[in-house]
């Protein structure tokens, strides 16, 4: 479906479906402007969470009203739509759409990867008996990704090429993470490319052949947050005001471990001592091109698009 085509009651008919919660900030006060915030219900968004809780909304003047929805092409949809002002997606995602000109831009970094810090948040597992041990034994393979044309599949991809395998013989199947561990166990698939919260437990009964994405870059923004560029323009103040809470979040939130991971078991619901025991994710404290631009370039090779500079997805007030 054409991103130009949904209209706003179909977006809210997505929000309203795939929702899993909402809610808004504490003590909200009528004076204060509302923004509305689409999410996944993931640690790479966590940051609205913590921000909510820990009252950096409500200090810079702010009514966040947050909505978790599952798939990245709902939110995009919803903020397409102007059903929703801010959302959350991978950098990947984003590129792809801004090589099909819709005008969306991001305003704030999300996720950020770190190698080595955060090279355990992610890996591709086999099956403890699996006869593969490098790349090239995956060739002509079914591979697990939580969807397709992803983060996820492109990381595998990179990997396998870089390593001496042909992951255009690959066939890439979408299991949600949750489902993984069977389709393991049943052999449906031959590998599967799980992240935190799901890797501790599948790492259980499987075994790991490469972590994160050091093949991608030591050092990228994985994820972020945008809006349509006419809504933007409308509202610079929100735009900065939201970017500022964001970079006082990330510099709390990598800082504080134990209690942002509070504050997201609350939010996801996860059990406090998996939060505790598994790889974290950093978030980015500066949007820059640079740390932007791997992402767009892999992406771009591996899922049919053309590369840009990254500097044209970023927000640049109007002087």
């Amino acid at each position: 479906m054409s991103l130009k085509g949904i209209t706003r009651a179909r977006a809210a008919a997505l929000l309203g479906g795939a929702a899993l919660c909402a809610m808004t900030a504490p003590g909200r006060a009528q004076t204060n402007p509302t923004i509305h915030i689409a999410i996944q219900p993931i640690e790479g968004a966590a940051e609205v969470y913590y921000a909510n809780d820990m009252g950096f909304f409500a200090k810079a003047g702010l009514d966040a009203v947050i909505q978790t929805i599952q798939a990245t092409s709902a939110i995009t949809a919803a903020v397409a739509s102007g059903a929703v002002d801010i959302g959350f997606s991978t950098v990947d995602v984003l590129a792809a759409i801004h090589q099909k000109h819709i005008p969306l831009v991001v305003i704030a970094p999300a996720a950020e990867y770190v190698s080595p810090d955060t090279a355990h948040i992610s890996a591709l597992l086999l099956p403890i008996n699996s006869p593969v041990h490098q790349a090239k034994d995956l060739n002509g393979k079914i591979i697990a990704t939580p969807a397709l044309h992803s983060l996820a599949e492109t990381a595998v991809s990179v990997w396998i090429d870089k390593n001496g395998g042909d992951s255009s013989t690959i066939k890439f199947l979408e299991v949600p993470f949750p489902a993984m561990a069977a389709a393991l166990d049943a052999s449906r698939v031959d590998a599967a490319f799980v992240a935190e919260p799901f890797l501790g437990t599948v790492k259980k009964n499987a075994r790991v052949l490469a972590y994160g994405f050091d093949d991608i870059s030591k050092h990228f923004i994985s994820s972020a947050f945008f809006t349509m560029s006419q809504w933007a323009t409308v509202h610079p103040d929100l735009v900065s005001r939201f970017a500022a809470v964001m970079h006082q979040t990330a510099d709390w939130a990598n800082k504080n471990p134990t209690q942002s991971g509070e504050i997201l078991a609350k939010y996801t619901k996860l059990d406090p001592a998996v939060i505790g025991s598994m790889a974290r994710n950093r978030y980015g404290e500066q949007l820059t091109a640079a740390l932007m631009q791997p992402l767009i370039d892999v992406s771009a090779k591996y899922n049919g698009f053309t590369a840009f500079p990254a500097q044209e997805l970023i927000y640049t007030p109007s002087r």
